[in-house]
């Protein structure tokens, strides 16, 4: 006997005691069903296949046969569903194929689970609940799914149901078209619009939404609202918000509600960590590929549109659809690519300027005469260079740097001065234009006054908090931390905090270790070749060590910031997610940029010299740079550690959702019989599921990088270019994600960025202040600044390169300095040598070596330049911020409007209300 058969000889008779309750006996009737009798509830659940109703999803071929064997004829047969495209979207809805899905809940039942039987009775319990609250369930067999082993409950949000908690959550919906136009902004986009552009989406396929004015939904004045259909007057985003509220703090035991929330047995995201539910998602509009063109016949639904114009990688030129965007995956995720298109716009010009930076360099290497002098001059070339370490190390050449110092060239010129003031401006614009952006995109999705207003208290929080107090806002009764409680568990986050900190440094410290190490070894090669690149090779090793431990310690890092977090317990998710996010970016920040900060700062700095080197650090002697400096090294430590980490960000953001639906989907496309469909419950089912802590990982993802891009750029200006190339991918990648590997993300609504924004202005400020170090302190702008209007006779570089190198007298060196190998038939008897630094021996003490005039020149002029620098940014960065209004005009007449309309619509409906009683007044009298 096949399923079908079975599930027949079951109405009314018989029943599934799990999915299928009995038309008769002591069974519950199904939920969503009880008020009806038993003929009403079989009709409804199993439809008969003598109707024209559809068969049961999963059994269409058992039903066409059935109606041949009864004579029916063939556009019966055809018209029942024998596409299987057809099939699929009609499981977007409840067996009636009116009542939209809104949310799924699915479970994979295990019988050798001891728990098994709480976990059944926990889900009777919850989906009672929930159906009290409003909810209509109906429920799908593991029969019928193409595993054969998942169960799926299917959650429409009746229109009843969805207007009581709109207005309970303030959700703005259209009150009255937008008729604001100002004659400038028409007549500029008009002009614009002439412009054809290869970038702009195609009006055909998109064609232009109405604008309105919006207020909060309220029942009372419904009929003020412009509803034209119920079924689409909220969107599916809306709708499936409002299912996961009622989910969210329905409770799944029959305890008293107080005592339940304390024993935090209330919410579906408890279910989901107790495995009681496998999962809970609102669905996908459908497939998102089609067989037909996006042209031609049109979009068969809005994430085939979605696909089609922005995921699709054919797509990456084009503008992103962001209200599309917005409208099927919330505002929250909306303004994430908003902001991520912005910023990928505004690295056009950087990314455009930093290469002619380069340019330059490789079109003048040539004729940079202190590398020329290293390279071509015979006498400079030769001079013998004290060793690089001690023992292993012997002398050497100059000559020896010229590859060096050419490359050091390409990033450490004058055109890297200017390049570094235009970056500093360039983040003042770019925070100051997202500040307008954000404020039309606030205005336009009605979230401007969202986290005040609307934002309700995390479930978690209530759960987790015993003592209750009355807001003195809403003057309702709810959680409460006391002060002494805070200050306790901030105290134990704060100092936790600095452990791990500390364990960042450690990590920095054992690679600077490893560096020193590996270069001594180099330089002790007998090898030329490789002693010549002893720099090279151990920068590049040690960037990329530093780069797997980075990688390692974000994974530990993630999980303590969350236990960290959780312990504060915070009473908003905006709180929740800025605490979280604090703690996140400040490991990052000490992971991704510390070994970053000692090239650029401290390697170098302290070194001493010979005869005198500082031994403090274990009683070894400190890395030194190359005579031409150590901005190469912070290039080469840049340029991995910042390409590397993007490379295998969008490696892994391909490869492992594509892996985990692979290997979800594979017992399911097994299944080749034509007997069940791949209902859209299912496929979704098999997605991967968005990170449980959502969009942070992007966002920490993109900071990261925009401060490689702005604190360092002095030292990488193809920085920003790496970052646009980044982007490009980064957006349709993330697109991708969305639209075809990840479950549909519940829409979340947000007001901005969040802590990001602050975040990426503290960035900024801190990159005025690094830039500036590093052109006075790291490159050598400055030294020959000083050397060629202070020194040279004829003002130019000419004798520079034995301007910046002092010499020592090899008899006072160190013992542990003296080489192991003099190499008497390369270098002679060496009598002195050569290093970088501006010492001279003291005539009065010989042995005993001073700083020169040439040294506190040099130091005046760094320390000038550094507060010339930061203060000429600082009054441009206040001029910019005063000239670029927050909001733009446009924004602020519209808004007042829409005060307006709401006032009059507010005035009207008391208006009418006063006159239908003053109307029943008359009638009674």
């Amino acid at each position: 006997m096949d399923s079908y058969t079975e599930l027949k000889e079951m109405i009314p008779d018989g029943s599934d005691p799990n999915l299928y309750p009995s038309m008769s006996g002591n069974n519950p009737a199904p939920i969503g069903f009880e008020g009806q009798d038993e003929a009403q509830r079989a009709s409804n659940l199993y439809p008969s296949v003598a109707d024209d109703t559809p068969a049961p999803i999963g059994f269409e071929s058992q039903v066409r046969d059935e109606l041949q064997e009864n004579g029916a004829d063939d556009s019966t047969i055809v018209n029942m569903g024998s596409s299987e495209e057809e099939n699929e979207k009609a499981t977007l809805f409840f067996r009636d194929g009116k009542r939209k899905i809104d949310f799924v809940l699915a479970y994979e039942p295990d019988e050798e689970d001891e728990d098994e039987e709480k976990k059944r009775y926990r889900r009777s319990t919850f989906e009672k609940n929930i159906v009290d609250d409003g909810l209509i369930l109906e429920h799908e067999d593991k029969e019928t799914s193409k595993n054969g082993k998942t169960y799926f409950t299917k959650v429409h949000v009746p229109w009843k149901t969805l207007t009581r908690y709109a207005e309970l959550l303030n959700v703005n919906m259209p009150l009255a078209e937008n008729d604001m136009h100002t004659e400038f902004a028409d007549y500029f986009e008009s002009c614009w619009n002439k412009i054809p552009s290869p970038f702009e989406l195609d009006e055909d396929v998109l064609p232009e939404e109405t604008d309105y004015f919006t207020a909060p939904f309220n029942r009372s004045r419904i009929d003020q609202f412009i509803i034209k259909d119920k079924d689409t007057f909220f969107t599916n985003a809306q709708r499936s918000k409002i299912c996961y509220e009622i989910l969210s703090r329905a409770h799944f035991t029959d305890d008293d509600e107080e005592d339940d929330r304390h024993n935090k047995k209330f919410g579906i995201r408890k279910l989901l960590d107790n495995q009681t539910y496998n999962a809970a998602y609102p669905l996908h509009d459908g497939r998102y590929h089609s067989e037909h063109s996006l042209l031609t016949v049109g979009k068969d639904n809005d994430r085939h549109l979605l696909y089609e114009l922005w995921a699709r990688p054919g797509a990456w030129f084009k503008y992103q659809p962001l209200d599309q965007i917005r409208n099927y995956f919330g505002e929250k995720i909306g303004i994430y690519f908003t902001w991520l298109g912005f910023y990928t716009t505004m690295l056009i010009p950087a990314a455009t300027l930093g290469v002619i930076v380069f340019i330059y360099g490789l079109a003048t290497i040539l004729d940079d005469i202190p590398s020329s002098e290293i390279c071509d001059n015979p006498t400079i070339g030769n001079y013998t260079m004290c060793p690089m370490c001690d023992k292993r190390c012997t002398y050497w050449r100059l000559s020896i740097s010229c590859a060096y110092s050419r490359a050091t060239y390409l990033f450490d010129n004058n055109a890297t001065v200017f390049f570094s003031v235009f970056m500093a401006l360039w983040a003042t614009f770019f925070h100051e234009f997202w500040k307008r952006k954000q404020a039309e995109i606030d205005y336009e999705w009605d979230v401007a006054d969202f986290e005040e207003g609307e934002e309700t208290v995390r479930p978690e929080y209530e759960a987790t908090v015993n003592r209750r107090r009355t807001n003195p806002v809403t003057r309702k009764e709810e959680p409460f931390v006391p002060l002494f409680s805070k200050c306790i568990r901030y105290f134990t986050s704060f100092s936790v905090l600095l452990l791990f900190l500390a364990l960042v440094i450690a990590a920095v410290f054992s690679v600077i270790l490893y560096r020193i190490v590996m270069s001594a070894f180099l330089y002790g090669s007998p090898d030329n070749f490789i002693k010549s690149r002893a720099t090279f090779i151990s920068s590049i090793s040690a960037a990329c060590i530093n780069l797997v431990i980075i990688m390692v310690l974000n994974m530990l890092y993630q999980k303590i910031a969350y236990f960290l977090t959780e312990l504060e317990q915070h009473r908003t998710l905006t709180e929740w997610e800025d605490a979280f996010t604090f703690k996140m970016f400040l490991f990052q920040f000490v992971n991704f940029y510390s070994s970053i900060f000692y090239i650029a700062f401290f390697k170098g700095k302290f070194v001493g010299r010979p005869g005198g080197f500082n031994r403090s650090l274990l009683d070894t002697r400190q890395e030194e740079c190359d005579p031409s400096g150590c901005l190469i090294e912070l290039c080469i430590q840049l340029g991995i550690v910042m390409v590397g980490k993007q490379i295998i960000n969008n490696i892994t953001e391909i490869l492992i959702p594509k892996l985990m639906v692979w290997f979800r989907s594979r017992q399911s496309l097994k299944e080749k019989s034509d007997e069940k469909v791949y209902s859209r419950w299912e496929q979704d089912y098999n997605l991967a599921s968005m990170p449980a802590l959502g969009l942070f990982g992007e966002y920490l993802e993109m900071v990261i990088q925009f401060g490689f891009v702005t604190i360092f750029v002095a030292a990488f200006p193809l920085a920003p270019l790496f970052a646009l190339l980044n982007n490009i991918i980064e957006i349709r990648v993330d697109a991708y994600k969305f639209a075809t590997q990840w479950k549909r993300p519940l829409a979340e609504r947000a007001q901005d960025i969040g802590i990001w924004y602050g975040i990426l202005r503290g960035i900024s400020a801190i990159a005025v202040i690094s830039n500036a170090a590093i052109i006075a302190f790291t490159s050598e702008f400055i030294p020959k600044l000083v050397y060629k209007y202070g020194y040279s006779p004829d003002q130019t570089l000419s004798g520079y390169t034995n301007f910046s190198l002092s010499n020592f007298q090899v008899q006072y060196l160190e013992p542990e300095s003296v080489p192991d190998k003099m190499n008497i038939e390369i270098f002679g008897n060496v009598t002195q040598c050569r290093y970088r630094g501006y010492f001279a021996e003291d005539p009065m003490n010989p042995g005993r070596y001073n700083y020169t005039m040439a040294f506190w020149h040099i130091l005046a002029a760094k320390l000038a330049f550094v507060v010339i620098f930061e203060n000429l940014v600082v009054f441009c960065t206040w001029l910019v911020m005063y000239l670029i209004p927050d909001m733009p005009y446009e924004v602020k007449l519209q808004m007042l409007r829409e005060n307006f309309l709401a006032k009059e619509a507010l005035f009207n409906a008391e208006a009418k209300q006063k006159t239908g009683l003053r109307q029943s007044d008359r009638a009674s009298t």
